[in-house]
């Protein structure tokens, strides 16, 4: 017999729930409160959409932050593999970059959105857009069976239905709640869903902006803006104490710093740590030794010997980099290169290996890419994605407390609970 299941959401996990629980031949309603379908999945990627990666199924619950066992089922039922599969069947072929990250060939987050609605068409869910909903709508159960099944999940309500917004009731026999954390609240991720879960009895634990950029106290990072660096080393420190070391890509902002590196960097470091000042050091140089680079600026000041101090570093650095070095090394720029004493050079050294930046904090939940903290996962069932305390109802993808590093981790836990608690639901 047919169920009637509503999806509350139209992002990620939400898109995918609704496909797959009408692939069961199921009624399914999506209701989305934008004006359109997967409105973060469009800006996600710098608007290219880091999918999923291609590492191996292991290695998805290695860069999981938070809770990454409660994913087993989720990610071995769909995994990155079938990730890529079902975008390509829908029309969609993709490529492997750097790290393992899958992108449209195209290069468009706006394809990922197409392919998904392809496949909801095909699958004649039923989409309503500017549809927001207010409340769930459950009964207590009356003929609960003292099965082992039911003891064991302490199941005293069942779902029936949402309120929408404008007052309308609609009924269904399931309800998946894939609406997002508080991260990039402009794409309507506001919230709705934590409050959803509180009135049905469930715990929302403490939430947090995740991959995240940093505020940075020193005034010369702004004349920095827009300079990405590419094999760079950064640690970080709160005292004496590192809290954070990595080797990648970062990027000087208006405010401060972000990129890759940053982004894993303010997923990892503590709450109680994360918004007190933070000491970063950012190595220009991390594949050579101070002795190997000592020798290195040797040789440049050799063959410069008669220029300039300003005139002998540009083969070393980025030139947007080279004036705030010579400012930081205190070194006179019109010096000649020949009357710089080892004690000078040392100092320039430092810098190379040793650039001090004072982290203020991150940024809010504007510019973070992902909410860290969720509904709390003891309270569902991690094979089924339905709740331990409301018969019926299901959750997907962030509104989870669940949180990954960057590199398509994220959209791959939406997928994968997303399809998981859409296939549960169908049953």
């Amino acid at each position: 017999m047919s169920k009637n299941i509503i999806v509350v959401g139209g992002g990620a996990a939400g898109m995918l729930a609704a496909y797959f629980a009408a692939e069961a031949g199921n009624k399914v309603a999506l209701l989305e409160k934008n004006e359109k379908l997967g409105k973060k999945i469009y800006i996600t990627g710098k608007g290219r959409c880091n999918l999923t990666n291609a590492c191996d199924v292991e290695e998805l619950f290695l860069n999981v932050k938070s809770n990454s066992k409660f994913l087993y089922s989720a990610f071995y039922g769909f995994d990155n593999s079938r990730v890529i599969d079902f975008f390509e069947s829908h029309g969609m072929p993709v490529k492997v970059e750097r790290g393992n990250r899958v992108f449209p060939v195209s290069d468009k987050s706006s394809d990922v959105i197409f392919a998904l609605q392809r496949a909801l068409k095909e699958k004649k869910v039923e989409v309503s857009l500017h549809t927001e909903v207010s409340k769930l709508c459950y009964e207590k159960i009356t003929d609960t069976k003292a099965d082992e099944e039911a003891t064991d999940k302490k199941t005293e309500l069942k779902i029936t239905g949402v309120i929408l917004k404008d007052g309308t009731t609609m009924a269904a026999d399931a309800v998946i709640v894939a609406t997002g954390g508080l991260s990039y609240p402009s794409t309507g991720s506001t919230g709705d869903g934590y409050k959803m879960a509180e009135d049905a009895g469930h715990t929302v634990t403490e939430c947090t902006p995740s991959l995240v950029p940093f505020n940075v106290k020193e005034e010369w990072v702004k004349s920095l803006q827009g300079l990405s660096l590419k094999n760079t080393a950064i640690s970080i420190y709160s005292g004496k104490k590192k809290l954070y070391e990595d080797f990648g890509e970062m990027l000087f902002t208006h405010f401060g710093v972000s990129g890759p590196m940053i982004l894993s960097a303010s997923a990892s470091i503590k709450q109680s740590l994360i918004k007190q000042p933070l000491d970063m050091y950012i190595d220009l140089k991390p594949a050579l030794t101070q002795e190997a680079l000592d020798k290195r600026i040797l040789r440049e000041f050799e063959e410069a010997k008669n220029k300039q101090f300003k005139n002998s570093i540009n083969k070393l650095l980025p030139a947007k980099m080279i004036p705030v070095i010579i400012e930081l090394s205190g070194i006179d720029p019109d010096k000649k290169v020949n009357e710089i004493s080892k004690e000078e050079r040392n100092r320039l050294l430092m810098l190379f290996k040793k650039l001090p930046v004072t982290l203020n904090g991150p940024r809010g939940y504007n510019e973070a890419i992902i909410t860290k903290g969720g509904i709390k996962v003891k309270e569902i069932n991690p094979s089924t994605m339905e709740s331990k305390l409301v018969n019926g109802l299901y959750f997907a993808g962030e509104v989870l407390d669940l949180d990954a590093y960057t590199g398509g981790f994220n959209l791959q836990i939406a997928w994968s609970t997303g399809y998981l608690a859409g296939t549960s639901a169908a049953v």
